[in-house]
């Protein structure tokens, strides 16, 4: 999903930053959960030279999926790098205050890719994020989850400091109502994207593998891994006729 990160935009230029950047950050996979499959990392001019192709070809393609939405969207992507230290791996999706649509891949992301159709893939997904509106149907639903616990909690008489929590409360956890579900839609529009731009996405959604499984759990934010990859199976063999 989206997340709103304060940073500055760096050109595209990755060779010298992957070369210095550290150890890839996941998230630490549960103790009772097999270990996680390791992959080698590739060299940093070769994954900054596949960030640079996927970029170039996936771009335009998500633009044109983007405009052909029935609402109207600014879909000029801007494609950036979050080269901010100690970073995890991760891509995100969020918009500048021109409400310009943004795609921000952390170096320790590019760096830990295995090939083009994952990067595809990913980057496919984020601007599906977009296309679909979740961020802003995400801060819609966040809102009116505020606004319903701060009533409830005046009108129960708490004091200001309870009210202000609940309203928190209740944002956060109706932020967290459409989570799965717009990762979902956000994994289908990024199969659409990638394999309209000569990538594999079945091949790409081979990244959930080295990620530790959420499973689906009460109010998780993101699907269990098999589910995810069972959808890019899916729609992939749809999209080819199969």
């Amino acid at each position: 999903m989206p997340y709103n990160h304060a940073m500055t935009w760096k050109p595209i230029i990755l060779v010298a930053w992957l070369a210095g950047c550290g150890a890839v950050q996941m998230p630490s996979p549960s103790p009772n959960s097999a270990p996680l499959p390791t992959a080698p990392r590739l060299s940093p001019a070769m994954a900054a030279q596949n960030f640079i192709t996927v970029l170039r070809q996936v771009e335009p393609l998500a633009e044109s999926v983007c405009l052909g939405a029935a609402r109207q969207l600014n879909c000029d992507f801007q494609i950036v790098v979050d080269d901010r230290p100690g970073q995890p791996a991760n891509a995100f999706q969020t918009v500048d205050d021109t409400g310009r649509p943004i795609i921000a891949f952390t170096l320790a992301l590019i760096a830990t890719a295995q090939n083009r159709d994952e990067l595809a893939f990913i980057m496919g997904h984020e601007a599906g994020h977009h296309i679909a509106g979740h961020l802003a149907r995400q801060q819609e639903s966040a809102m009116q989850g505020a606004v319903l616990a701060g009533v409830m909690a005046t009108l129960s008489g708490a004091s200001q400091a309870s009210i202000d929590r609940a309203a928190n409360m209740g944002a956060g956890l109706a932020a967290r109502r459409y989570s799965k579900e717009f990762e979902l839609e956000a994994d289908l529009i990024g199969t659409r994207i990638a394999l309209a731009a000569g990538y594999d996405p079945v091949i790409g959604a081979a990244f959930f593998d080295r990620l530790p499984d959420p499973g689906d759990r009460f109010l998780g934010t993101h699907p269990a891994n098999a589910a995810r990859k069972a959808l890019v199976l899916r729609e992939a063999a749809r999209l080819r006729g199969g």
